[in-house]
């Protein structure tokens, strides 16, 4: 697409960054509200604690996925290397700030909120209550949950009350790396039929 427009390379490289961005976000989305996704992603919820570690913390098919995914928008998009490597650091680097086990002082933290995802913002999504686990997708910038309604401010419980991970996931024996890698194929009681899905799951 790029190529086709004949853009110049200061407008590829931003342009590139921001719809990269979106494409993580609504793949995020896409991945709460698709039955068989939820799935491979639900990994990523049944992390009991919220810290840096849960950044890194995704089904080895979710990754080759959201791999394949990237590989066909870049191809369309014609996004230039240097956007597709630098959108890439700033992935993994606002992944494991947004992760991060930290509290920001109440004013620096709303400041940041309309740049970057913090902390506190994303702790939300990874809250028990499914109508909080369904907020707060992004990943790098906040903009996108404000612009489709899917932006929460704070956890329900507040964040020193709310708990960590899925209600169906509470064992930590399920937690470990064996249990984790066969998530996807088994339901958290009985091993045979499907797991409960977040609230309003596609069709």
């Amino acid at each position: 697409m790029l190529h086709g427009l004949h853009a110049p390379f200061w407008l590829a490289l931003p342009a590139s960054l921001l719809i990269l961005d979106l494409a993580i976000y609504t793949q995020h989305v896409v991945f709460h509200k698709a039955a068989v996704l939820w799935r491979l992603h639900r990994m990523h919820h049944t992390d009991l604690d919220f810290d840096v570690t849960t950044a890194l913390r995704f089904h080895p098919l979710e990754i080759v996925l959201s791999m394949l995914i990237k590989l066909v928008l870049v191809t369309l998009l014609g996004a230039p290397a240097v956007a597709v490597m630098l959108f890439e650091v700033i992935l993994n680097a606002t992944a494991m700030f947004n992760h991060g086990n930290v509290g920001l002082p109440r004013r620096l933290d709303r400041a940041l909120r309309w740049i970057l995802v913090t902390p506190d913002m994303h702790r939300v999504h990874h809250s028990i209550r499914p109508e909080e686990t369904d907020s707060n997708f992004g990943f790098n910038l906040p903009w996108w949950d404000r612009l489709f309604g899917t932006y929460r401010d704070q956890p329900r419980d507040g964040h020193a009350g709310m708990t960590i991970g899925l209600e169906y996931f509470r064992d930590r024996r399920a937690t470990r790396l064996y249990g984790l890698l066969l998530q996807p194929f088994l339901n958290p009681a009985s091993g045979s039929t499907p797991a409960p899905t977040p609230s309003n799951p596609l069709p």
